[in-house]
């Protein structure tokens, strides 16, 4: 965010010096990091994790679900069923590990937290449920729960 104004025959052109450059470039970068989750359409939740982008399809016996994780390894992913009910969380560490004698020069990428809770129309068959990370993607396949037929009662 650098002010330039451009000279006139009578003014000259005005040039930021090394303090003014270094303060613009410091609230340009509070203004992308505060802007930052609105700009890549990232929704928040109430507790500062950020809510993963989803698609869901439904076939005739299935659910598919493809969450982006970016950066997430699958040991820090929790998936959990309960009924119609499906809940999402993952933690991206990678960002934050530092090596010794290593100096960070400049970092954009930080810790984050994802966190997602939706329910689905109709109740989902845990034990049949499959989950796999692929390129940052997590894909859910979440089969049906086979209800009982609707039974006809005789009325006496």
């Amino acid at each position: 965010m650098n002010l330039i104004r451009r000279g006139t025959p009578s003014l000259p052109a005005y040039r930021p010096g090394a303090v003014e450059d270094q303060f613009g470039r410091m609230v340009e970068s509070m203004f992308e990091d505060f802007f930052s989750p609105l700009a890549q359409g990232q929704r928040w939740t109430g507790d500062g994790a950020a809510a993963p982008r989803l698609d869901v399809t439904e076939t005739e016996k299935t659910y598919e679900i493809q969450a982006d994780l970016p950066g997430v390894s699958k040991e820090d992913i929790k998936v959990s069923v309960d009924g119609q009910r499906i809940t999402i969380e993952a933690e991206c560490r990678t960002a934050n590990e530092r090596r010794d004698g290593e100096t960070v020069v400049y970092a954009e990428r930080t810790a984050r937290k994802f966190m997602r809770s939706f329910a689905l129309p109709s109740e989902v068959d845990d034990a049949s449920a499959q989950a796999r990370l692929e390129n940052g993607v997590l894909q859910l396949s979440l089969p049906k729960k086979q209800g009982t037929e609707a039974r006809r009662l005789t009325i006496q």
